[in-house]
This record gives C-alpha cells, structure tokens and sequence, in this order.
C-alpha cells in the first residue's frame, strides 16, 4: 500500500494570451512508498514547481486526490491544509525563503512554531550542527553563503520532523561542490521519509535509484 498516492489531479491556469485555461497538470496516477526517494526529471515552466505545491497543499488542484498517510489533502481547507503541511511536510525551496532579519537558528525555530508542537531549540541547534553551521547558529542569510543558507533551509524542512520532503530544484542556486554537499545532507535527513526532489540537472538526477519524467506521468 503506497504512503502518498495522487489520482487524477488536473491544474490549469488562465493562459492571458489566449485568454482561455492552460492545463498545467493532468497526473491520472502517481504512488509513493513509505522511505523512497524519487526525483522528479523535467523542463523549466513544465509544472514541477506546481506538483510539488499541490502535494504541499500550498494551492489546491482544480480536481483530483492527493493522499498522504490516509489523508487526502485535496479535501482540507486552506487553514487545515496550512496546519497538516506544517506537521507532516517539509519544503526545501531553490531560494531558500529564509527570514533575512532572523539568525539560522531563529529561522529552524519558526518553523517549528507553526506545528503548534513547541519550539525545541536544542533540537533546533542540533540539526544546524548536523548541516554543519555550528559556528554559523547567530548568523543571518545575509552573512552565510548560498550553500550555508541551503543547509539552514534544509535543517528547517526536517525540523517538525515531516513524513515528506519535497525540494524544488534545491540545488540550482549553489555551485557543483555545494550543490553535491546540500543533496548528501538532503538524503541523509531524509533517511526512511519519502523524498521527492525535483530538477532537470543530470549530476542530480543520477542519484536517485528511481527517476520519474514529468513528460510521461503528465497528460498535459
């Protein structure tokens, strides 16, 4: 039985030059398994950003399910969807969405506040320790290196301990060295969650054991 399973998610977006619908997703059948790590191949404005959002429940798809551990997300409002991100999903973006006025450490502690669990700063500590920023926990994103604010966006995604992880082109910013240091600490917090990355590098692509083109699981 699949953890995460999407059926017929359909999105479409007003196209202002046609001045019509554009169908951006049209995903009849998806399934995830508890642990497994899959990138996801494909094409800038190919609607990777936009799967990734609907399975955060970021924005909901004009139809279709999305169930994460016997919850379909699709069904919740955006309050509850908000709160059910919070505690099960973490998003590691491309530009890191970091609090630029908050330290690395206030940064992983935010997101720990939005699950309504508490806030657990040696937790919090602990993980930028693991990313290896332990001189760097005062910091602010303005004072770290893109590969040094990676980590910190890495240890937040991890830091309510989510069911997934989704990262949207989490390397396309960095530079090759800090892009293959950010994909190993990626897939070591992952561990046994389920990982879904998504990305048109090749150096990245090669190391997932499953690659899924979009082209070929999306009607669109």
């Amino acid at each position: 039985m699949s953890f995460l399973s999407l059926s017929n998610i359909i999105k479409t977006y007003p196209d202002p030059e046609k001045g019509a619908s554009k169908k951006v997703l049209d995903i009849p059948h998806l399934e995830v398994a508890k642990g497994e790590h899959i990138a996801i191949a494909g094409t800038s404005g190919g609607g990777k950003t936009t799967l990734l959002h609907c399975i955060a429940g970021i924005i909901r798809p004009d139809s279709g399910s999305i169930v994460l551990n016997g919850t379909d997300i699709t069904q919740l409002s955006e309050r509850k969807r908000d709160r059910f991100r919070a505690n099960h999903i973490g998003y590691v973006y491309q530009t890191f969405n970091l609090i630029q006025g908050f330290t690395a450490l206030e940064n992983v502690m935010l997101g720990m506040l939005f699950s309504g669990k508490g806030v657990d700063r040696a937790k919090a500590e602990g993980l930028l320790v693991q990313m290896g920023l332990k001189d760097r926990l005062k910091y602010k994103p303005s004072q770290l290196s893109v590969g040094q604010q990676q980590r910190v966006s890495i240890a937040r995604a991890v830091a309510n301990d989510p069911d997934v992880i989704l990262a949207d082109e989490p390397t396309g910013n960095l530079d090759p060295a800090s892009s293959e240091e950010a994909l190993s600490l990626l897939k070591e917090v992952a561990k046994d969650k389920i990982l879904l990355l998504v990305s048109h590098e090749k150096d990245v692509l090669s190391q997932f054991q499953r690659v899924v083109s979009l082209s070929e699981i999306n009607k669109a």
